[in-house]
C-alpha cells in the first residue's frame, strides 16, 4: 500500500506540516502549524481536493509553531489529538507566551490520547511506529513508516542541523542520544521529514551533519 506525503510550510517560523495518507483516503495530520484563516483554508482545501478522511491529529511535540492549527483541525474534523504525556505541560504553557510570539488569538486545545514508544498509530492500511526522542522537548516523539522508510522527525534532526536545546525542557546530551540511538538505528536509506527545512536522510546526516560528527 503506497504512502502519500504532502507538506505545507506555515506560520512565521516556517514550520513543516504534513498530511500522510494511503490509497484508502484515510489520513493523519502531523504538526498543524496553520496560524491564520488563509493557512487553515490551504490545509482544508488539499484534504477536500484529495477527498481524504482525517483520522488523527498528531503532535511530534508541542512548541507553538507546531500546534497553532490544533484547535482548527481538532474541531473542524472532530478527531483526537495525540501527544506524548511528557509534553502535556509544554502544550499547556503555550497560552502563556503565544501573544509574545505574535499570536494573541491562540486557542488552547487539550490532548485526547497519550501515546508512547512501542505503540502504533493506525489509519487505513497504514501503521506508524512511535519513537520517543526527547532532547528538544521533553515529550518529543517521531513517527516511522517502515514499509516506505519515512520518518516524521519533528524538531529532532534537520538537514545538516539538529533541534535547539535552549528552550524549557531541552537537553543537548539527551537530544544527541535520541538521534544516535533511535533515528540512526534505522537503515541509512530512511528519509527524514523534519519540522523545518528540506527533507534529508539518515545516511547523509550520519556522514555530513556537523553537529553529529565525532559524537
Amino acid at each position: 500500500m503506497a504512502l502519500h506525503i504532502h507538506s505545507f510550510t506555515f506560520n512565521s517560523l516556517q514550520e513543516n506540516t504534513y498530511i500522510v495518507y494511503d490509497n484508502t483516503k484515510q489520513c493523519v495530520i502531523i504538526d498543524p502549524g496553520c496560524a491564520d484563516k488563509q493557512e487553515q483554508q490551504e490545509l482544508a482545501q488539499f484534504i477536500d481536493l484529495k477527498q481524504l478522511t482525517p483520522k488523527y491529529l498528531l503532535n511530534t511535540h508541542c512548541h507553538i509553531d507546531h500546534i497553532l492549527g490544533n484547535y482548527f483541525v481538532k474541531n473542524h474534523y472532530k478527531i483526537n489529538l495525540v501527544i506524548h504525556a511528557n509534553d502535556h505541560q509544554t502544550l499547556r504553557s503555550v497560552k502563556l507566551y503565544a501573544a509574545m510570539y505574535g499570536y494573541p488569538n491562540y486557542q488552547e486545545t487539550e490532548p485526547d490520547i497519550f501515546i508512547t514508544e512501542g505503540e502504533k498509530i493506525t489509519f487505513g492500511d497504514t501503521s506508524l511506529d512511535v519513537l520517543y526522542v526527547p532532547g528538544h522537548a521533553p515529550g518529543h516523539i517521531a513517527f516511522v513508516h517502515h514499509e516506505s522508510k519515512n520518518i516524521f522527525a519533528g524538531d529532532v534532526l534537520f538537514y545538516r542541523s539538529i533541534g535547539r536545546t535552549d528552550l524549557p525542557g531541552g537537553h543537548h546530551a539527551t537530544l544527541i542520544d535520541s538521534i544516535k540511538n533511535k533515528l540512526f538505528s534505522l537503515s541509512e536509506n530512511y528519509t527524514v521529514h523534519p519540522g523545518h527545512g528540506p527533507q534529508t536522510n539518515v545516511y547523509d546526516e550520519k556522514k555530513l551533519n556537523p553537529y553529529l560528527k565525532n559524537k
